[in-house]
């Protein structure tokens, strides 16, 4: 998945596209020739816990892939809460939490078409593709375009006035860059919390209850986190049954893990990030 660079302030100059970010699971949907799949960034199939948004997804032409952001919203604003439940449920669970709060899929770009790859088309040429794409749906629908402006000053806008809904900050995008599947420089992101992404490299207790995460901070050194609550520990533990393992490992306090293949990434406060423990606050 493409991944945007985290800055303090929203890009200036010309060719730049900006984007709302909202407060879900990063997903991925794939219209395939009979089904819908839905992926999160780890890699893990996620349909059964977002059939609310598989079985819309069959209106989609086969062949097309979406990149987005799976959201919950409850009493007008969007909630993580709600999202990371609906992550860490049963299908049997998930399907009662559709009933009470159904998600949407939030678009922000078109990976595939019928036609074929267009992850190297520049980013205007796929937003129009995408919009193309979408507009095809049945109204309503779950599935919906990201709003975008070209214009700075709306972007600011938005930033500074809509983090009571639930929007998590903005998404700056350079309208002649590529989908890239790694983090560039032509995509930018600025946020509201203060948090840094950190990358998982092992954990402790087993694969099926984890304890702890050992991450990997923006610094290089590794540290363990706060004990996990019960859903992140369900989400962490999807990863890691199909995780390698990479043997033990030790933080730089001198904490042990159990090490595991790189794919997971969290959030983690930023002013938890000098201590010996750090606090996740979400799967990225």
């Amino acid at each position: 998945m493409a991944l945007a660079e985290l800055v303090p302030h929203l890009p200036t100059g010309a060719g730049w596209w900006y984007e709302i970010k909202l407060d879900g699971h990063r997903t991925v949907l794939w219209r395939l020739a009979e089904t819908v799949r839905l992926q999160a960034r780890s890699g893990r199939d996620v349909t059964a816990n977002w059939m609310d948004l598989a079985v819309p997804g069959m209106t989609l032409p086969p062949g097309v892939v979406l990149d987005g952001e799976a959201v919950i919203v409850v009493d007008g604003r969007i909630s993580f809460g709600a999202v990371q439940s609906r992550a860490a449920s049963t299908p049997a669970r998930a399907r009662k939490l559709a009933e009470a709060h159904p998600a949407l899929f939030i678009v922000w770009d078109v990976l595939a078409l019928p036609t074929g790859d267009v992850r190297g088309r520049p980013y205007v040429e796929r937003r129009a593709l995408m919009l193309d794409v979408l507009a095809g749906l049945p109204s309503p629908s779950p599935i919906q375009a990201v709003s975008a402006t070209d214009d700075r000053e709306v972007a600011q806008a938005w930033y500074e006035s809509l983090v009571d809904t639930g929007v998590e900050g903005v998404v700056a995008k350079l309208g002649t860059s590529p989908y890239r599947a790694a983090r560039s420089s032509s995509w930018k992101k600025v946020r509201h919390a203060e948090t840094v992404d950190a990358e998982v490299v092992g954990f402790t207790g087993s694969a099926a209850r984890p304890r702890n995460v050992a991450v990997r901070l923006p610094d290089g050194r590794t540290a363990l986190s706060q004990r996990l609550g019960a859903p992140l520990a369900a989400l962490v533990a999807s990863y890691l049954a199909t995780a390698g393992r990479t043997g033990r490992g030790r933080t730089a306090a001198g904490d042990p893990y159990t090490g595991v293949a790189p794919g997971l990434t969290v959030e983690v406060l930023a002013g938890t990030t000098r201590h010996p423990v750090v606090t996740v606050t979400r799967l990225r």
